[in-house]
């Protein structure tokens, strides 16, 4: 009878039942879908969005505060102004401005024997607007040039070549056929649009301007994470692997710091510093340090008397070594849950400083401005939604971020099994 040999268990690593344990909590798995959504968002940014201009701030007042779904005709008006079209990181950080100015319409007609366009323009019914088509389609120059074709305008049509003469912004002589023309004005100038979450009070598209708020939320969270780390990691290492007076200074500072009530504390440093998002940033990031520094100045506590850090220190090896290689990495578990609550803490506290004036300014489009926008409106028609989309944008992340952490915190609990 030939016998099997015996199988061989690979060892396995503690980070992998800790991603094991990770990945069998429901919970912590849908708030890291949601994270990994939201940084997908913010990454790519004015690429995916309906409105790519900065801050998805293309404004139409005539149509402000429509419910999700309305569809309007819309008219691009070529703007007299120099166009320069950005390349591609450069427009999905910051937005490419927009050649056109949008107009709202309800119907349009062209008279090809005057050259001009007749819109109605939206919600005003017995109203008629007329515009040259060439200044519709093209860039003109405007103001007094010497190589204009009449004395009195940039433009000249010529029935019978069919073709439409112009100075462009260079004071040059350009030639279009009407042919061209009329494709063109079809094709660039008139669209119809579709805002799935309705439009702001200024007649912005709803939908753009939430997936720009994901980058200022995850961005304040980033830095303000950042901050509280280097802080709290720096302090709490400093009183846990010292003592003495050491930790009696920091114990003490700790202490005067978590008296003050949080969000006390980062609105008096957004006075003293000035309004502003990069503010907010560094306020929110220096308030909410303390409880790092407490973990980690425990953690270090325990961890600085086992036997492998009396043989580091035996060994010769330095303080800042021993903290950073041999202490560090057996912390790590409890720190990174904290790090995901002061993720989710400095969102909620940046939607209520915005909220507040004291953050993001107009036309930043913040979470917390537009409920501060939509709060003004929102007995009007359409103004419940101006409140509810932002809110429930600022309470999925929050809540997203929250599971996440408690599944972090139990993966990293070795008395779990899966």
């Amino acid at each position: 009878m030939i016998r099997k040999k015996p199988r061989i268990q690979e060892g396995k690593t503690p980070f992998y039942f800790v991603k094991k344990r990770l990945l069998a909590n429901i919970p912590a798995v849908f708030g890291m879908v949601i994270i990994l959504l939201a940084i997908l968002t913010a990454l790519l940014g004015y690429t995916i969005m309906p409105d790519s201009t900065p801050y998805a701030d293309d404004r139409m007042d005539a149509i402000s505060q429509k419910p999700p779904g309305f569809q309007v005709q819309v008219l691009q008006k070529r703007k007299n102004l120099t166009y320069t079209q950005e390349n591609f990181f450069v427009r999905n950080l910051f937005g490419q401005e927009s050649a056109y100015q949008s107009i709202p319409i309800e119907d349009y007609r062209i008279d090809e024997a005057s050259q001009l366009l007749y819109i109605q323009e939206y919600d005003k019914p017995n109203s008629e607007v007329s515009y040259p088509l060439i200044d519709v389609v093209k860039a003109v120059y405007v103001g007094k040039s010497e190589n204009s074709p009449t004395k009195e305008k940039n433009w000249v049509f010529i029935p019978a070549e069919g073709k439409v003469r112009y100075l462009d912004l260079k004071q040059k002589m350009q030639e279009v056929s009407l042919t061209e023309l009329l494709k063109e004005f079809q094709a660039h100038c008139i669209e119809t649009r579709t805002y799935v979450l309705g439009t702001d009070v200024a007649g912005r598209d709803m939908l753009s301007r939430l997936m720009f708020g994901v980058r200022i939320s995850l961005g304040i969270g980033l830095v303000s994470v950042i901050i509280s780390f280097v802080v709290g990691f720096t302090l709490g290492s400093l009183a846990g692997f010292f003592g003495g007076w050491v930790d009696n200074l920091i114990m003490w500072f700790m202490t005067v710091v978590w008296s003050i009530p949080g969000i006390m504390l980062v609105i008096a440093i957004s006075l003293a510093l000035g309004r502003g998002i990069f503010v907010a940033f560094i306020a929110i990031g220096l308030t909410t340090w303390v409880e790092i520094a407490r973990v980690v100045r425990g953690q270090i506590l325990s961890v600085k008397q086992k036997l492998y850090v009396e043989a580091a220190r035996a060994l010769g090896v330095g303080n800042m070594r021993i903290i950073t290689v041999h202490i560090f990495p057996n912390i790590f578990g409890p720190l990174i849950v904290i790090l995901t609550s002061n993720f989710a803490s400095a969102i909620l506290t940046e939607a209520g400083l915005s909220f507040l004036g004291l953050s993001a300014q107009p036309p930043v489009a913040s979470w917390g401005v537009m409920v501060n926008e939509g709060f003004s409106f929102i007995i009007n028609e359409g103004g419940f939604y101006l409140v509810l989309f932002p809110s429930v944008c600022i309470a999925l992340l929050v809540l997203a971020f929250n599971l996440f952490g408690n599944g972090l915190r139990d993966a990293y609990d070795p008395k779990n099994t899966v």
